[in-house]
């Protein structure tokens, strides 16, 4: 396999300016694609698919064959850790994940983090055998939730429009939603620490309901914990790669930067590209920020909003990227046109 060096995406993480830049995309590997859903057909339900490392490493493969990405990510869940944890969890088709609420002190016993690593066990055999078997130029990406976002997954029981009943516990006990955060901080920790050890080669940790916290919620909840897990990560596995996803976060980016310790952040679609460049990338590399919307519709809106990305950010180290996940809805010829356009720009 090539050296660190030699791969595209992990010279932007050391600071490097490459034209045209590395691309891939978050949840590249997913439902907007066809072979995808043979093999989550096959796997019967969502667990199935991330706990079967066959499924696993073939629909990771899946758009490196169709796009030749510069990096490859994990197939997982961030609620794979509650999850572990020993929170009843479980994908209903049409509303996303359920779980059993836990909202009190009283109900973390139910949670027995000796259970996290051995429950994981086939995720890690996943990153072992994608670092063996994804193209010699591509970088195997390894991933997390934050323990804010996981949280809300594990207060409200699913998805949330308000964050109600984190928020109240957060606020009211403080002390007892940090024992929450805390094991969260913990398991995750050993969770990162397992998938470099397996071959991840650098590690993205999704904050995506960090944007619904107030300043102050946002250092403690967000900024935080994260900034524990980057420097326990570091310590114990030095020269990893922490790329931060504190979506929503706004002006908040910079100081996220600088109190988490990550190498490099991802733009959610609503930062300015402008104020990008000119307050997040001197401080580290970025990558995003286009609209998963805009890869639906395609056309010159697409090609026109990449090329002012391109000319905006391109000066600096970029990997090039969405603003959040792609969406089911996405045509895959779109996709190819997008990678065409930004590998052709750079030529």
């Amino acid at each position: 396999m090539p050296e660190t060096s030699e791969k595209r995406f992990l010279r932007v993480l050391n600071g490097e300016t490459l034209s045209p830049p590395p691309i891939w995309l978050m949840r590249q590997a997913g439902r907007y694609l066809p072979e995808y859903r043979e093999v989550r057909a096959k796997a019967g339900d969502f667990l199935t698919l991330c706990y079967t490392p066959d499924y696993a490493v073939e629909v990771t493969h899946q758009p490196l064959r169709r796009y030749g990405f510069d990096a490859a990510i994990l197939f997982s869940d961030i609620l794979v850790i509650p999850h572990a944890l020993g929170q009843p969890l479980r994908f209903v088709k049409g509303e996303g994940p359920k779980l059993d609420p836990v909202r009190s002190v009283e109900e973390l016993g139910s949670l027995d983090p000796s259970r996290v690593l051995p429950t994981l066990a086939p995720v890690f055999e996943t990153v072992r055998r994608l670092g063996k078997e994804i193209p010699p130029a591509t970088a195997l990406i390894g991933f997390c939730g934050a323990p804010w976002t996981v949280a809300t997954y594990m207060v409200e029981g699913g998805g949330s429009k308000d964050y109600a009943n984190t928020k109240k516990w957060a606020y009211s006990d403080p002390e007892g939603f940090d024992r929450l955060i805390g094991m969260l901080v913990d398991a995750t920790t050993a969770y990162l620490i397992e998938q470099v050890d397996a071959g991840a080669e650098a590690l993205q940790i999704f904050d995506s309901w960090a944007g619904v916290l107030a300043d102050d919620a946002f250092e403690r909840w967000s900024i935080r914990p994260i900034a524990d897990i980057t420097r326990r990560v570091k310590e114990a596995r030095p020269g990893t790669k922490v790329i931060g996803f504190p979506r929503g976060a706004g002006p908040m980016y910079p100081a996220f930067i600088e109190k988490t310790g990550v190498d490099a952040v991802s733009l959610d679609t609503t930062v300015p590209l402008d104020y990008a460049r000119d307050h997040i990338q001197p401080r580290c590399p970025v990558q995003g920020n286009l609209d998963p919307i805009l890869l639906i519709a395609g056309g010159q809106a697409m090609l026109d909003r990449i090329d002012r990305t391109l000319d905006v950010l391109g000066k600096g180290p970029f990997i090039f990227n969405l603003g959040h996940g792609i969406t089911p809805e996405t045509p895959p010829e779109n996709v190819a046109m997008m990678v065409e356009h930004i590998r052709k720009a750079g030529s």
